[in-house]
């Protein structure tokens, strides 16, 4: 497993992301797996316990079981666990569009709370690489969290800085 991480870890970007999700989903557990082999390479990321349901170039679909670890004293997820499902959106639709020789990092996070949330959570992200991208590129990338109603309980706008790796 250690050899797989390694590997998963190597480039990320879409030569890899896509790569193992292509490669793990189809499998009984292919997307189980391949969230746990995430959370694993980014283990604050990992701590909430997200499910990568969906990776396309450029969108994913994130969801999030309610359950005691996730929660506040007002019996709803709490504020940064949201964030960071909006985060994780928003990286795996960035990185699933970029080229292995480039990179992504958060410059910023902004989270607007429209309701109290609660129950399975689902988050979903776009993204659109600018044409023409210049080196360390500020992109907004904007992730609805969505409850089991399908209604809206928070938006998370992550500023991603996009660049070319160093030779």
């Amino acid at each position: 497993m250690m050899s797989t991480m390694s590997q998963f870890d190597a480039a990320p970007g879409r030569g890899n992301i896509m790569t193992w999700w292509r490669r793990l989903r189809p499998l009984p557990g292919g997307a189980w797996l391949f969230s746990l082999l995430l959370g694993r390479i980014a283990p604050y990321s990992g701590s909430i316990g997200a499910r990568i349901d969906e990776i396309q170039p450029g969108f994913a679909r994130v969801t999030l079981r309610d359950r005691r670890r996730v929660r506040n004293h007002l019996d709803s997820i709490h504020a940064i666990a949201l964030v960071n499902l909006g985060e994780i959106a928003t990286g795996l639709a960035v990185l699933s569009t970029i080229s292995a020789d480039m990179r992504g990092i958060v410059l910023s996070i902004h989270a607007d709370y429209l309701k109290k949330a609660r129950g399975r959570l689902t988050a979903t992200a776009r993204f659109e690489l600018p044409a023409p991208l210049e080196n360390n590129t500020p992109c907004e990338v904007e992730a609805e969290l969505c409850d089991e109603h399908d209604e809206i309980v928070t938006r998370v706008r992550a500023t991603w800085l996009i660049g070319y790796r160093a030779a």
